[in-house]
């Protein structure tokens, strides 16, 4: 039972930590908008607009682009880490998703991802 309290009595402190922190960040902070904060950010488009507005879709394909990547690595380190141990099943797995992942890649440099206008 001591066990549950101790975890309980921390539950409780980060709780009441965390409504400290938030509560002075929104009393401290200024809260008024501004020009920059409203402007559009990275993605080009301004954040408060009509949601059926057409737009190009290299966004897409630079986000398809990102996943084919970090995907990869995501799952190319704990396979090379465990490569001994698995068996030839595991290798043709892991060829298979790679060329997947070759064949996504193959994709969006000929739909002209990799090519910044």
């Amino acid at each position: 039972m001591s066990t549950y309290l101790e975890i309980s009595i921390y539950i409780v402190i980060s709780l009441l930590l965390s409504a400290i922190i938030l509560g002075l960040s929104y009393i401290i902070s200024n809260q008024k908008s501004y020009s920059e904060k409203v402007s559009a950010y990275e993605c080009g488009f301004n954040p408060f607009d009509d949601a059926r507005t057409q737009f190009d879709v290299k966004f897409y394909l630079v986000s398809i682009l990102f996943i084919i990547f970090d995907l990869e690595v995501a799952y190319l380190f704990p396979w090379v880490i465990s490569l001994k141990i698995s068996g030839s099943l595991a290798f043709w797995s892991m060829m298979l998703f790679l060329i997947t992942l070759t064949l996504g890649f193959i994709y969006e440099w000929k739909k002209g991802a990799l090519e910044w206008d």
